[in-house]
């Protein structure tokens, strides 16, 4: 093999080896400060039109956890653990380049962080809006009155 041909092949790897590493590098310790962090993302990174298509195939393929008849991509309403994983997901697709499976995998995570015992998935038509995630809840539904 020619010696261009296998340094473009070792950046590739390389680049594809950060890229993963950086998404897989994302990690859950704070449910406090990381659902302030992943509200303001939310807030304040705009997708583009083509980012914006990754998300909704992302999301709209999950159940939403707190209104299971709902997906993650439009929740029955706008509460803060859904505007959790949607700032989550736009940090994860404009920062970090991330795919389909990757945004998943991490929502999934965020969710079974934030209420380890997992939700009933009619969270929001039982009264759940302004309970803790933890209590099976949708954390309150306004970004400057969260409920932990």
């Amino acid at each position: 093999m020619p010696q261009r041909h296998l340094i473009a092949l070792l950046l590739a790897v390389t680049l594809a080896a950060t890229a993963c590493s950086t998404v897989s590098a994302l990690e859950f310790d704070d449910v406090k400060t990381q659902t302030r962090q992943f509200i303001e993302w939310e807030q304040s990174i705009k997708l583009t039109s083509a980012q914006e298509a990754i998300k909704k195939e992302a999301l709209g393929a999950l159940p939403a956890a707190c209104c299971s008849d709902n997906s993650a991509y439009t929740c029955c309403c706008p509460c803060n653990l859904s505007r959790s994983t949607w700032g989550l997901t736009n940090y994860m697709i404009a920062e970090q380049n991330a795919s389909v499976s990757e945004i998943q995998t991490k929502v999934k995570e965020w969710v079974a962080f934030v209420n380890p015992d997992g939700y009933s998935g009619d969270t929001c038509y039982r009264g759940g809006c302004n309970r803790a995630f933890h209590k099976n809840g949708c954390g309150g539904m306004k970004p400057d009155q969260l409920v932990f």
